[in-house]
């Protein structure tokens, strides 16, 4: 049996067991069941030391394998004392039970205590640990959805506002303590600060990376990945640009999926983009000046054998010193046309923007994109699209 795979290297696994011998068959087993993920393990002497540790990022699933004892209410039923200490605990693991003795009593209470599974250790079998790693996926892959969810209704996007009244000054806070809660556990390595964008597939946060020691722009799929349909939007946005390195493309530092959920961290561009800075009026210099700078960009990406499929001011960023930058890749397609192109009867991209050729669904090459630069060099200079 196999198990889909949900997990990227940031998922991490804890096998908790006494015996040196019995954890290493976990592992072999684990490695085979789901080889992209990081695997630890702990005597149940260490795992004390560790449940005392302030909570954290430890582990996103623990194979707990203990004594079970005869009834919840044995003193020899240390596994249950255990899954008691890890429910009080903040952002707890999802836990699968490998029970030493224990019987019906003891797996309702087990269950009722929060773990995804319960098995009697000498009934283990790989077929049946990759039966609970899937459960234990799919309970991450619900767990992260709901924090999507909470961070879209908390209003993530603060950015600038302040409560009107003293009185709000409480529940700002409130609300920012929710928050931080609810993304500490989004994406490994990842702090979410604010959200700062969004489409109908992703929302896009400002986030600082543990790695980089920077922010960064974290892009997050808004429906976990289907493995079935193959490559997914952020994974091809990824793929098409991260062999590209020039200033005027916006650099592509991380992607991975993490329950389920794909996400894209970039380079932060603080400035905003074009569409923000032609509502505020362009010159003639100045758009003469960003319409080479993003024919160069589009020089490069069709050098590599890609058109953009979706170039408009939105997707136009700004540095520090003013030049661009293109984004939002996850239209791309080769000019060779060895990837699928729009599907028929579905029509994308920005229809203000896009050519006649690419509205009527045929073969796009590099003069599609430039056709969509037409247009946005009109807009600046007439303040009005064509």
């Amino acid at each position: 049996m196999t198990v889909r795979q949900t997990t990227n290297p940031a998922t991490r696994l804890l096998l908790v067991d006494d015996d040196p011998r019995y954890r290493e068959w976990l592992r072999h087993h684990l490695d085979v069941l789901c080889p992209a993920a990081s695997v630890s393990g702990l005597d149940l002497t260490e795992f004390e030391r560790w449940c005392e540790v302030p909570p954290g990022r430890d582990c996103d699933i623990l194979i707990l394998a203990a004594a079970f004892g005869s009834s919840p209410e044995d003193p020899q039923a240390h596994g249950i004392g255990m899954l008691r200490r890890l429910r009080s605990r903040p952002r707890a693991p999802v836990v699968i039970a490998l029970a030493e003795e224990g019987n019906e009593l003891t797996a309702v209470r087990a269950l009722q205590l929060g773990a995804v599974d319960y098995l009697p250790k000498r009934l283990l079998t790989p077929e049946r640990l990759g039966t609970s790693l899937h459960l234990a996926m799919r309970r991450i892959e619900k767990r992260v959805a709901r924090q999507l969810a909470n961070l879209a209704q908390l209003g993530v996007a603060k950015a600038g506002e302040r409560p009107a009244k003293a009185g709000a000054q409480g529940a700002d806070a409130k609300v920012t303590e929710a928050v931080e809660s609810a993304a500490a556990e989004f994406i490994p390595g990842y702090t979410i600060q604010m959200k700062i964008g969004e489409s109908e597939k992703a929302a896009v946060y400002l986030a600082t990376s543990a790695a980089l020691g920077h922010s960064v722009a974290l892009k997050v799929s808004k429906t976990l990945r289907d493995e079935v349909a193959g490559r997914q939007f952020l994974e091809r946005e990824y793929t098409a640009i991260i062999e590209i390195s020039h200033p005027s493309v916006v650099q592509i530092y991380d992607y991975g999926v993490h329950a389920g959920f794909e996400y894209l961290a970039m380079e932060y561009l603080p400035r905003g983009d074009l569409k923000t800075r032609m509502q505020q009026g362009v010159s003639e210099h100045d758009a003469l000046r960003y319409v080479e700078q993003i024919a160069t960009a589009l020089r490069v990406v069709h050098h590599a054998g890609l058109v953009h499929r979706d170039l408009k001011p939105p997707n136009v960023m700004l540095r520090e010193n003013d030049d661009v930058a293109l984004i939002d890749f996850g239209l791309a397609r080769a000019l060779d046309g060895s990837t699928p192109s729009t599907r028929t009867g579905v029509l994308r991209g920005s229809p203000y923007y896009m050519s006649p050729e690419q509205a009527l669904g045929e073969q796009l090459d590099a003069r599609s994109d430039f056709y969509s630069l037409g247009i946005m060099f009109y807009e600046m200079l007439r303040g009005r699209k064509p």
